[in-house]
């Protein structure tokens, strides 16, 4: 134990700790960001599954400070993983993490009724705070009048207005926390003041924040009635939702026409690498190795990259200007007609991109069963990992046509895919609550954010990082993986005078040859078959195994672009039960992982591969033999 003057010496700001912490859509992160830059680390709290955000602040004064970006909580009260680790880091709590010695509250000032009782508890607690107003500049020009010095004396902390996304009011906020953290004492700690509010407390506590909200915040003297009439129009129950699924319908048709250019692009590069690997190297091992291993595995995955940022952009403004909470909004009586929370529409918009993140958000929801509701059909929503393979069966079998004069066709048939993942969500979750669980679904409630301008900087390093993560990706499982099947592919060697294609002698063809019996019911071939078994690292592994394995076993002129390959070896009816495949497959062991991370058993991620492995059979079976009656076979 530390000597009692020590422990009443004035903490250091060289070594102090900061937190923030605030509501969800307070911009708490596009602050954390303006004030740590590049110097930040990303990794997981000790012991559970909730990522941890540390970086390096540097004050007006040159002092150096470690900052945590708190997972966003609405109050100390916590009821999900998420608001458990924000509460335990704030009461000093947390295993393997030392107590901060000071807090800031990131508020959004357009919205600081949502955020009073979180101020309140954390005065309860003790442990000194800046109160940091952010998105001021909204809040002006919508006319709200706030009285900061009045303000400041109802909460007992000193209040910075602050605009994170053009870095406003930072010096004056690291001014602020430097010399409450100066003046700081160690025994302050949170435990000793701080416990579980009675129904009374609660009630107490909401009136006292009404009050503070109402003696602080006047509204404009000219009401904004912009952002109402947007609203009655974009939260309208029928015109609303017609907004909402053109919006989508224009996303995934952007997917397909603004990318083409691009993805001709890179296309034509990697094929011009591959001529000149040939060109320029002597036949054998090494060419092989290099052209059909390397160049032509990760080059058929890498094409795709235009799409998946294509696919974030959208996302990006659509969370940026305030208009997603409106689609979860809008959604929930949907969602909850099918045993859905409304809370899950995020985490399943949000696995558009990626299934593991938006398993991972699904701490927002607080029930346990609405939550492992979530968790089971997240991955049946399109994540970008399925864009190549789709990509690549719709450029090779569905006409690049037009329909009624202005849509594309193969633009349509990807819409076609995407919806067929929500509506299959929508019954599997209806099943589930039906089977494993009955029970009314808890109401939805939300506050709505301001409508905002998307931020140009912020939407491009989100892209930029979404590249890198792909391109990592690439580097980190494909190519390795790629290595694999170039090597499965080519040993061992054909015996003397064989007359088949050497790739059938290999490992990879008698493998996919053992296992075809098995997958030709819905009308797979061995090569498909071989594809799979990697693929389960990663979904668009499948196409970079097809490019590698065609690669190596083209004869007789056999080679090209894979889409032209595959029009020549696979019927129409095989491609659409690829396709059928890919929408209902778990092909992907690391969600599989992060779903028994998140549940802590094995027997919901055994459930989720059951199942879906089972859709997928019959999903497959049905549309080949159906394909094949009506003649494309």
């Amino acid at each position: 134990m530390a000597p009692a003057d020590a422990a009443n010496a004035p903490v250091s700001a060289d070594r102090a700790r900061v937190a923030l912490v605030g509501n969800p859509n307070s911009g708490k992160t596009a602050l954390f960001n303006a004030l740590t830059g590049s110097r930040q680390k990303v990794a997981n709290y000790a012991g559970v599954t909730v990522e941890r955000k540390e970086g390096v602040l540097t004050t007006p004064a040159g002092r150096h400070m470690r900052v945590l970006d708190l997972p966003g909580t609405y109050s100390l009260r916590a009821r999900s993983p998420d608001e458990v680790v924000t509460r335990d880091a704030v009461l000093g709590k947390l295993s393997g993490e030392a107590a901060p010695e000071a807090l800031i509250c990131v508020a959004d000032a357009t919205n600081l009724r949502l955020v009073l009782r979180l101020v309140l508890e954390l005065k309860q607690v003790g442990r000194p705070f800046v109160l940091a107003l952010n998105m001021y500049d909204i809040a002006q020009r919508q006319g709200l009048r706030i009285d900061l010095e009045r303000l400041s004396q109802e909460i007992g902390a000193p209040i910075v207005t602050t605009v994170a996304t053009r870095k406003r009011g930072l010096p004056e906020l690291l001014t602020e926390v430097e010399a409450i953290v100066a003046a700081s004492k160690p025994e302050l700690t949170a435990e000793n003041v701080w416990h579980e509010p009675t129904p009374a407390e609660i009630r107490a506590a909401h009136a006292q924040a009404e009050r503070i909200f109402k003696a602080c915040v006047k509204p404009p003297e000219r009401p904004d009635t912009i952002t109402g009439k947007i609203d009655d129009v974009l939260l309208h129950p029928a015109a609303g939702l017609a907004i909402l699924l053109t919006l989508l319908f224009v996303m995934f048709q952007a997917v397909f026409t603004w990318a083409t250019p691009a993805m001709d692009g890179i296309d034509a590069g990697f094929a011009a690498l591959v001529e000149l690997t040939n060109a320029n190297l002597p036949k054998g091992l090494l060419t092989s190795f290099i052209a059909d291993g390397l160049i032509a595995g990760v080059g058929s995955v890498l094409v795709f990259l235009p799409q998946i940022l294509i696919l974030f952009f959208f996302i990006l403004l659509l969370e940026d200007s305030g208009y997603m909470a409106r689609a979860a909004f809008l959604m929930d009586k949907i969602m909850g007609g099918a045993g859905l929370h409304g809370r899950a529409f995020i985490p399943l918009l949000s696995s558009f991109a990626c299934a593991i993140p938006g398993i991972m958000s699904t701490r927002v929801i607080d029930n346990r069963q609405d939550r492992l509701t979530t968790i089971l059909v997240a991955p049946l929503m399109t994540c970008s990992a399925r864009i190549p393979v789709y990509t690549l069966i719709i450029g090779a079998f569905i006409p690049q046509e037009t329909v009624w004069g202005f849509l594309s066709l193969q633009g349509l048939v990807m819409f076609g895919l995407y919806a067929s993942g929500i509506v299959s969500a929508l019954v599997v979750s209806f099943l589930i609550r039906r089977v494993f669980w009955r029970g009314a679904v808890e109401p939805f409630m939300m506050e709505l954010p301001t409508y905002r301008w998307p931020e140009p900087r912020n939407v491009l390093m989100n892209l930029w990082t979404r590249a890198r993560i792909f391109l990592t990706r690439a580097g980190r499982i494909i190519m390795p993986l790629m290595v694999l099947v170039w090597v499965l592919s080519t040993f061992p060697y054909p015996p003397e005078g064989a007359t088949g294609p050497a790739i059938d002698y290999s490992i990879a063809g008698r493998l996919g040859q053992f296992l075809a019996p098995l997958m030709a019911p819905i009308g797979f071939n061995w090569q498909m078959t071989v594809a799979l078994i990697p693929g389960m690292a990663a979904r668009e592994v499948a196409v970079a195994v097809l490019g590698t394995v065609y690669a190596v076993g083209g004869e007789d002129g056999e080679t090209g672009a894979l889409s032209t390959l595959l029009k020549h070896q696979w019927s129409l009816a095989t491609a659409l039960s690829f396709l059928a495949w890919y929408v209902f497959a778990p092909q992907c062991l690391p969600t599989l992982g992060v779903v028994k991370r998140e549940t802590n058993s094995w027997v919901w991620p055994t459930v989720m591969f059951v199942y879906m492995v089972g859709l997928a059979y019959l999903a497959s079976f049905i549309v080949y033999h159906t394909a094949v009656a009506l003649g494309a076979g």
